[in-house]
């Protein structure tokens, strides 16, 4: 019986990946959209890069806990292209500028115009400096607002140590000009250096040279002598120590969490090794990793030198350190290459999903990335059933992303990743290898488009090697929504044997033996919860708590699984435990699905509200916005009578496909970087 289990649930597998290519994939071929010139134009920024671009960025601020704001200096050292330009327009939100001057030939600085437009809800307020003589520095003073909504400024209580106070920053996407006035779009690259004051109790650090033997004393300088984009600043201060893990690489967080971490990251330097043996050599000098508090809204971000990571990936097995792979992933795709407008971040996200996987591959096997790769695309599949098709596009077009906060992630991750495995396989691991080697080295410190990806890739791969991919068919991956029906499909083993012990649960009630369940990863247990059915009976979830104590768990990945499964079958005795979990923890990916599935009924609406009351004060305001729109949103029902308990299964409710989750997923806030 159990190895006829076995094979059902691996041909279960297997059909649920099939269906990911035949739900998703539009059949009927769409032209490749004509590149035009406002399809290189950043529309989520007021800058104008091709008539006076930014060089070099000099900061000079003060990081005032008490007020919550950061002021000072920025002064930027400026490329004028355009010799007939009279203006440099800046983008900003929320800023308060104190005075504007430019350096004359003579050294001596001159106050200069300006104007602040009308605040944008998404896109700030643009700022113009008049600058006819088109100086080669200028100058702003300014300060800003108590809540910008790319700066955190965390209490004591907030805090791990719960002793000194917590501040940082999350640049990305268009955030930097919440807290320094600049050209924000990933077009320009400049390099920067900070000179920054604190109080003298907490540790400064920024996306720069940090120093792990800087003395705490409030007053720290910095240079990022490679050029980055605006998205790439980032800046944090409070009570933070640091502990090696090799000579270029360690881990900075509170005294109670930095062992913790560097034990859970102590495969970095082995990450960073694979990563150059495939991808060339890392061309930053150190890679550190800041852990964050848990309110950081997203799971890593990719800033340069200093990766700033969530502690809700920090669980105590490395389960989760694909986090990591992802973020060091970015040092080659994103950060040294970069996208030139939020409409082609999947050459970000998506090349870095790619790369992350390769990376997690060689360090712990295809079978753990194997079941990476399946969790994400049962992801990509809910989410194709719900969002714009417009949004289902690789490239996109003008206009359709409105704000870049929203992006679909699972497109730009998940999607671009397959785009790429496609590749691999149709042209083979190692010639495709040394393309995307060449693809780094070519662009390395530039910020590119679709379209010039997709015409290198003409060049290096179509053209070189002939009758692998059609153009039509690369084009599909590009510019049509949903999967393409050439999309190569993944098979893990492992879920094979977890799809059998839940399908067996569902018919009989019994659970599958702890010589089963006892090494099960992480993964295995999201693929047993995601693949359940919408609703469950309540004595079925406390049969399930009571064995696995699901309920509690300090494991983000199964808590974001578990808790909106448990809210839409109205198993209240877990609402103790969401509210705790809700209150405690920032980061959207995680919170938002069980949120999202409060709302759906007026009591569970009421519950929401109660815990964003509490939560609020410890949200990043990127969190809080979203949660605050899915709140206004909301249009519940009366919750449906529970349950009756059952012997077995109503008829109707039919245990999903392998990894073929049925409960309707709202679309995801994008992760990170």
């Amino acid at each position: 019986m159990r190895t006829l289990l076995l094979s059902l649930g691996f041909a279960a597998v297997l059909a649920g990946c099939q269906r990911d290519a035949a739900d998703t994939a539009t059949p009927t071929p769409t032209a490749k959209p004509a590149m035009t010139a406002s399809a290189s134009i950043d529309e989520h920024s007021y800058a104008e890069p091709g008539k006076v671009a930014i060089d070099d960025l000099a900061l000079d601020l003060k990081v005032d806990f008490d007020t919550k704001t950061i002021s000072g200096t920025a002064t930027y050292t400026l490329d004028w292209k355009d010799k007939g330009a009279k203006q440099l327009v800046l983008d900003t939100r929320d800023l308060s500028i104190d005075k504007v001057e430019g350096e004359t030939r003579d050294g001596a600085w001159q106050p200069l115009q300006y104007g602040m437009a009308k605040r944008d809800d998404i896109l700030g307020s643009k700022f113009t400096i008049e600058a006819p003589e088109q100086n080669a520095h200028i100058r702003v003073t300014y300060a800003t607002s108590p809540d910008a909504s790319g700066l955190q400024w965390l209490e004591p209580a907030m805090t791990e140590g719960k002793q000194l106070p917590f501040m940082f920053s999350q640049s990305q996407q268009i955030h930097a000009r919440s807290w320094v006035p600049l050209q924000d779009t990933p077009s320009v690259r400049y390099t920067y250096s900070a000179h920054v004051t604190t109080r003298p109790d907490v540790m400064a650090l920024m996306s720069a040279d940090n120093d792990p033997k800087a003395a705490r004393d409030g007053d720290y300088t910095f240079k990022m002598p490679q050029k980055i984009p605006s998205y790439l600043m980032a800046i944090a201060a409070g009570d933070l120590v640091f502990k090696p893990i090799s000579e270029r690489s360690g881990v900075w967080a509170e005294p109670a969490m930095v062992d913790k971490a560097q034990a859970e990251f102590d495969d970095t330097e082995k990450m960073i090794q694979t990563a150059e043996s495939l991808y060339g050599p890392y061309r930053w000098g150190r890679y550190d990793i800041l852990v964050l508090p848990p309110s950081f809204p997203y799971g890593g971000m990719e800033n340069p030198r200093l990766t700033f990571a969530t502690p809700t990936v920090i669980v105590g097995d490395k389960s989760l350190v694909s986090l990591v792979a992802h973020e060091l992933a970015h040092s080659w795709s994103g950060n040294l290459v970069t996208f030139s407008s939020a409409k082609d971040a999947w050459l970000n996200e998506g090349v870095t999903s790619y790369v992350e996987n390769r990376i997690i591959e060689a360090l712990y096997g295809k079978e753990q990335a194997d079941m990476e790769s399946v969790i994400a695309r049962n992801e990509l599949k809910e989410e194709f059933k719900q969002i714009d098709p417009k949004l289902q596009v690789l490239a996109e077009k003008p206009g359709v992303l409105k704000d870049p906060d929203n992006s679909s992630s699972s497109t730009v991750y998940t999607k671009g990743a397959w785009f790429l495995q496609f590749l691999e396989q149709r042209f083979g691991r190692e010639d495709f290898d040394a393309f995307l080697r060449g693809y780094f080295d070519h662009f390395a410190f530039q910020s590119i488009s679709s379209q010039q990806f997709a015409d290198y890739a003409k060049a290096n791969l179509l053209d070189k090697y002939p009758d692998k991919v059609s153009q039509a068919e690369f084009d599909a991956w590009l510019y049509e929504p949903g999967v393409p029906p050439t999309a190569p499909q993944v098979l893990a083993r492992k879920f094979g044997v977890v799809d059998s012990a839940r399908l067996a649960w569902l018919g009989s009630g019994e659970l599958p033996p702890p010589a089963i369940t006892g090494d099960w990863s992480t993964q295995e247990w999201v693929h047993f919860i995601e693949g359940m059915p919408e609703t469950l009976r309540v004595d079925q979830l406390a049969q399930l708590d009571g064995a696995y104590h699901f309920t509690g768990t300090p494991n983000g990945e199964i808590a974001q699984r578990w808790y909106p499964l448990a809210v839409r079958s109205g198993y209240t005795a877990a609402n103790d435990a969401i509210a705790a979990f809700l209150e405690k923890i920032g980061r959207r990916k995680l919170i938002m699905p069980t949120y999202s599935a409060l709302v759906q009924t007026t009591d569970g609406l009421a519950l929401a509200k109660a815990v964003f009351a509490k939560a609020r004060p410890g949200y990043h305001p990127i969190t809080t916005g979203s949660v605050q729109k899915v709140i206004d949103e909301a249009k519940p029902k009366a919750a449906p009578a529970a349950a009756p308990v059952q012997d077995a299964p109503a008829e109707d409710s039919k245990p999903a496909a392998a990894g073929d989750a049925t409960a309707p997923a709202p679309q995801q806030a994008p992760d990170a970087g």
